[in-house]
């Protein structure tokens, strides 16, 4: 899989479904903006969070969007490798096969240049 085509495609999608559910979208996005601003965790451990929960429920477009931001943030390919290791330990064989693909769609998203 190409990460950089699949949030392209996926972002179109989700285009689709704000214009259809204009409400629930902006509810969404303003409870998403909650969620990662700056607190008593900084917003890059808690894009790791995510990365770690799109792992653990085999969310495709969660480890993809939230990989992305937790680069943005300044995170390494070694904190990703690390929160695989940490969903592997927690999750098992799945968390495996999900964890290489958070680790493969970082370093797609770094040799496009895109974070």
């Amino acid at each position: 899989m190409d990460w950089n085509d699949f949030l392209k495609d996926t972002n179109a999608e989700l285009a689709e479904f704000r214009g259809a559910q204009k409400d629930v979208a902006s509810g969404f996005h303003k409870l998403a903006a909650a969620a990662t601003a700056e607190g008593a965790l900084d917003p890059k451990t808690k894009e790791l969070m995510a990365v770690a929960i799109g792992i653990a429920v085999r969310c495709d477009g969660c480890i993809g969007f939230h990989v992305k931001a937790a680069m943005r943030l300044g995170a390494t390919r070694e904190e990703i490798a690390e929160t695989v290791s940490m969903c592997l330990y927690m999750g098992g064989g799945p968390s495996l096969m999900y964890g290489a693909k958070a680790l493969k769609a970082f370093d797609d998203f770094r040799e496009a240049g895109a974070a």
